[in-house]
């Protein structure tokens, strides 16, 4: 699961160390086996930083193995979309997924960027990989589906959140995010979990309604082999 807010009290997803043990627990039962913790970098809301995110991930290795919860924890962040990003990931004050050249990019939900494409280009040009985050869930795919379509062509990934495929965010977030499956623009599925109720850490649900369109193979592909590459750049 590379897209976790799994961190206690870092951003809007586990509260306190009992809530991300919990989630660890869910993620273990779930057949998880290694999360990236990526907290949301979000300037003027969430300052995280690369050495902030690893000290946290340390403190909470250390709490999981205490606890007996077999989860191995790696780093990223679910970086917003500014101006800052790019420089922010050259200082690694913005990390990457696991020090590969994979990081998640976050658009804005409600409002389409200004020349997103371009942007996004941008990254691919500095030589990482963009992970756009949850395409399905923005409010403005409808009116610009075909810039998603064209970064994945151009050297972007896209990350689709396992609860849209099974209706969790509603009817919109789960008709775009089979549509971006059914025309093979999907790359990883993820759970963007943030704690124990609504938006839990589970992996298997999304598998198994992926496979509905994709198949169990390219399914398998989607949250084990993929992922598992990243991880080794």
């Amino acid at each position: 699961d590379l897209h976790c807010h799994l961190l206690p009290g870092i951003d809007d997803g586990a509260k306190h160390l009992d809530d991300s043990l919990a989630m660890a627990r869910l993620a273990v039962d779930d057949g998880i086996r290694v999360t990236a913790c990526t907290p949301h970098i979000y300037p003027g809301l969430y300052e995280n930083t690369g050495e902030g995110i690893r000290v946290g991930i340390a403190a909470l290795a250390d709490a999981l193995a205490g606890a007996g919860i077999a989860l191995e924890l790696v780093a990223g962040a679910d970086a917003h979309l500014t101006p800052q990003l790019l420089p922010r990931l050259r200082a690694t004050t913005a990390p990457t997924l696991h020090g590969s050249r994979y990081f998640l990019l976050e658009p804005p939900h409600h409002v389409a960027p200004p020349q997103f494409r371009g942007q996004v280009a941008s990254f691919v040009a500095a030589g990482y990989v963009p992970v756009i985050t949850h395409p399905e869930r923005l409010t403005w795919i409808a009116e610009h589906y075909d810039d998603f379509v064209a970064c994945a062509q151009h050297g972007a990934w896209l990350q689709v959140t396992s609860g849209s495929l099974t209706g969790d965010f509603g009817r919109d977030a789960r008709y775009w995010g089979e549509r971006l499956l059914d025309e093979g623009y999907v790359h990883i599925l993820a759970t963007d979990a943030h704690g124990l109720r609504a938006r839990r850490p589970e992996l298997a649900k999304g598998e198994a309604a992926a496979a509905r369109f994709v198949g169990s193979e390219e399914a398998a592909r989607l949250v084990h082999e993929r992922p598992a590459a990243i991880l080794r750049d």
